[in-house]
């Protein structure tokens, strides 16, 4: 995920004044020193880093250390408001008010620009309940008509053209039509691209945007191209006056400096962000929830949403009733392995859990992987009287379940294991709670939730 590099470095950073009585210039020198290295190798423009560090420093010297509260969390505090402040604050929604409301996609070649129209259709479709027609207008890459109709077949949403022997103002004018006479909420147009910026591109661009007048013209950037995110931004920004960007491969290794720069430089903020190639993948983009992960504090919100969005919820919980009450069976584990493995990779969850940062780091999502279908493997090998009763397992059974899974008796013995460490983990949480099932409290308790209401204020007797 990008950040990773830049959030290591910061927790080391702030690892400088732990322990101190007192927050003075001296030991604040110090870890903006490695905050200023940190942001450095992360590619953030210079300027913005002599303001961040300035903002940073005047915030924090001198400051009280209250009861109970160490200088370094009170940095942590600081460096996460002003982190906050270089990625916008709050997130930047969409202009939709219009019907139907226009979208005008815009980017270089090879940045992802068609893949995010439909990535941002389906989004529309399914969180905002939008009729969406996307529109093939990159007639320099006839590739990219065929690429927006497959991608649009596999969503449901309709795609318009006329061909690459249209121009791209007839184009754009006759979608326009179309849309409001079929009732479209939303246009999602697809232009075209270049491997760098010119002339042509930015004429061919300047015609479309005349014809369509859209509300919302969205840029499309890589994030591996770090520092250059701000000099693209700002050249299509000249143009076109872009409203938004969208940054696609946030999930590979980028340094993410661009990112953080970028608002600052252009005042264009980042409303999207691209988390994988499934047209799924893709997410609004939240500055404080960004500064808490790049902080190592996590994104429980992000967690909790992705859960709710991509998890059988009522089966999981089934599951854990099971698990509770002592009835939790192989099949039970497979069920649950199998949502687990819908919520993405292993380390990617972890850094969204408060302080689990560094055990993100040191887990290898490939060997997650494999364990995993491994122990689905196992499983499935099973018959449906062993998966229900694994206690009738013997060496002879475990031999052929081995056979059929490609593993070895001795992975079949470790799963049985897990499997057996995970039922008694649970009976201990039940003896703590009283002998009581944690779950049916929860549930019994009127008007209960499993997100705490901090607002909520306790009656005095």
């Amino acid at each position: 995920m990008a950040f990773d590099q830049l959030s290591n470095r910061l927790a080391q950073a702030v690892k400088k004044i732990s322990g101190q009585a007192k927050l003075t210039e001296k030991n604040m020198d110090e870890m903006l020193r490695e905050v200023r290295l940190a942001l450095l190798e992360a590619d953030v423009n210079l300027s913005v880093i002599q303001k961040f560090l300035a903002d940073v420093k005047e915030k924090s010297i001198g400051m009280d250390v209250y009861t109970r509260v160490n200088p370094s969390q009170m940095v942590v505090k600081v460096v996460y408001d002003e982190l906050v402040g270089l990625l916008g604050e709050k997130e930047a929604g969409l202009n939709l008010v219009h019907k139907p409301s226009v979208i005008m996609m815009v980017g270089l070649q090879g940045t992802g620009k068609t893949t995010t129209a439909a990535k941002l259709a389906l989004w529309l479709s399914k969180k905002e309940n939008k009729k969406v027609l996307l529109v093939a207008a990159d007639l320099a890459r006839p590739a990219a008509i065929e690429q927006l109709k497959v991608l649009g077949s596999s969503i449901g949403t309709d795609v318009f053209t006329l061909g690459v022997s249209a121009g791209v103002v007839q184009t754009v004018k006759d979608a326009l039509a179309y849309a409001i006479n079929q009732q479209y909420d939303t246009v999602i147009v697809d232009t075209a691209g270049r491997l760098h910026i010119d002339d042509q591109l930015m004429d061919e661009l300047k015609l479309a945007y005349a014809a369509l007048r859209p509300q919302e013209v969205l840029l499309t950037v890589d994030a591996m191209t770090g520092q250059d995110i701000v000099t693209v931004a700002q050249s299509f920004h000249n143009a076109l006056k872009i409203t938004g960007l969208v940054v696609t491969k946030f999930d590979g290794d980028a340094r993410g400096g661009g990112v953080l720069s970028v608002r600052q430089v252009t005042s264009v903020p980042v409303k999207f962000v691209g988390t994988g190639e499934k047209t799924d993948e893709f997410e609004l983009f939240y500055p404080e929830r960004m500064a808490s992960r790049i902080l190592g504090m996590g994104d429980v919100l992000s967690l909790v949403e992705k859960a709710e969005e991509k998890m059988d919820l009522e089966a999981s919980m089934k599951g854990a009733q099971r698990l509770v009450q002592g009835t939790f069976t192989l099949e039970d584990m497979m069920d649950q392995i199998n949502q687990v493995t819908k919520l993405g990779s292993l380390s990617g969850l972890l850094k969204m859990m408060p302080g689990a940062g560094q055990l993100a780091s040191q887990i290898n999502d490939d060997d997650a992987t494999r364990q995993m279908k491994r122990s689905k493997a196992i499983i499935q090998s099973m018959t449906v009287q062993e998966r229900q009763q694994p206690d009738i397992l013997r060496s002879s059974r475990k031999v052929r379940i081995a056979k059929g899974s490609g593993t070895s008796v001795a992975e079949v013995n470790r799963l049985l294991t897990q499997f057996e460490k995970t039922k008694e983990q649970m009976k201990m949480m039940m003896r703590m709670s009283g002998g009581s099932n944690p779950l049916s409290q929860m549930a019994s308790k009127p008007g209960s939730n499993t997100r705490p209401n901090p607002n909520k204020k306790k009656k005095r007797r």
